[in-house]
């Protein structure tokens, strides 16, 4: 078999390591919830996005090898919808760009959407430049809008329409 990732839908064999992707200090400081999160509130969590049909749960394999989760939720009508990712701790320098990549196809080629939307805590340096140099534009600021349990952040606010995404991957062939 050929080296190569692939995306795929979340199944059960998948979530005792996003719930220790997901608490490792490196990804959850990131996070709107910083705390550690719990079995019941994973499982609650897994529950809802695998049993709504408004998510996409997929996780990015390298060689069957899980190294990253997406998740694209819709959120209104017309093809719009927010995302959110992570990939493992431990995964090789540039899975994050194969993880945004293949989402992005996915959602646009896949799904439909006529739009992403994604949002960064202020201090989140790493995916501000990460949405940006997958092409989407920064569309705002929500200011001190997030409290951490000691201090307010602002938050940035992304967004990718369907046919920005069509010509920045027809000007790459």
């Amino acid at each position: 078999m050929s080296n190569r990732y692939i995306l795929r839908v979340i199944d059960s064999s998948d979530y005792p390591y996003l719930i220790q992707w997901r608490n490792d200090p490196r990804i959850r400081n990131y996070m709107y919830t910083q705390h550690v999160i719990t079995a019941e509130e994973h499982q609650s969590w897994i529950n809802k996005i695998t049993t709504n049909d408004s998510y996409h749960p997929l996780i990015l394999e390298y060689n069957n090898e899980p190294l990253g989760f997406v998740n694209i939720h819709q959120i209104a009508q017309g093809g719009i919808a927010d995302w959110g990712f992570y990939t493992s701790p431990v995964a090789p320098k540039g899975t994050g760009s194969k993880l945004g990549e293949q989402a992005l196809n996915y959602a646009f080629n896949t799904l439909k959407l006529h739009k992403i939307c994604g949002q960064a805590l202020d201090f989140n340096f790493a995916s501000r430049k990460f949405h940006k140099r997958l092409g989407f534009k920064e569309e705002g600021t929500l200011e001190q809008h997030h409290f951490d349990g000691q201090k307010y952040h602002d938050v940035i606010c992304f967004g990718l329409l369907a046919n920005a995404y069509y010509l920045i991957t027809n000007n790459e062939k």
